[in-house]
């Protein structure tokens, strides 16, 4: 009984992969890219240089100055907002994907470092990091810029083969 319950929705899972991922990917990254913008236009915007966070600290055993005082909340703010919004849209998915994945990783090590998340709030860096390695390792999915941009250049290379052939 529970085998074919099991069938039933292992079809209609099938069937939804497309839609299901393209809302995965858009849904985090328009979560994401609000972190961002609180960075770079909120109450409190984050100055590009002298202020904020000018090194990287991971759990006092590592303390990295950033040249020209280059304020590390700014650069977070530009990944999470126009990274987030690369990703929402599907365009250079992998790029932005990974960006935003090396930015999540260095928010849990400096600011949420603890072995299990809940004891300082990193459960939210962590699930982005998650989200954004399965995004970068799996690609935009069929309804995202990178895939029309695919379909216009493999559209273009079919229109001149078939030129050259004539």
């Amino acid at each position: 009984m529970l085998g074919k319950i099991n069938s039933l929705f292992e079809g209609v899972a099938q069937n939804s992969k497309e839609w299901t991922w393209t809302l995965f990917r858009v849904l985090s990254a328009a979560m994401f890219m609000t972190h961002g913008y609180g960075k770079l236009f909120g109450e409190n915007p984050q100055p590009f240089m002298g202020g904020g966070m000018t090194s990287i600290n991971i759990a006092e055993l590592l303390s990295m100055p950033i040249p020209m005082d280059i304020n590390a909340l700014f650069i977070a703010g530009v990944v999470e907002f126009f990274g987030g919004l690369l990703i929402l849209i599907g365009m250079w998915t992998h790029l932005a994907a990974l960006l935003a994945t090396f930015i999540m990783l260095m928010a849990y090590l400096t600011a949420h470092l603890a072995w299990f998340p809940t004891l300082n709030n990193g459960e939210l860096a962590a699930m982005y990091f998650t989200a954004f390695i399965v995004i970068f390792a799996y690609g935009p999915g069929p309804h995202s810029a990178d895939s029309w941009l695919s379909m216009r250049r493999q559209e273009k290379r079919k229109d001149n083969m078939d030129k050259n052939k004539l």
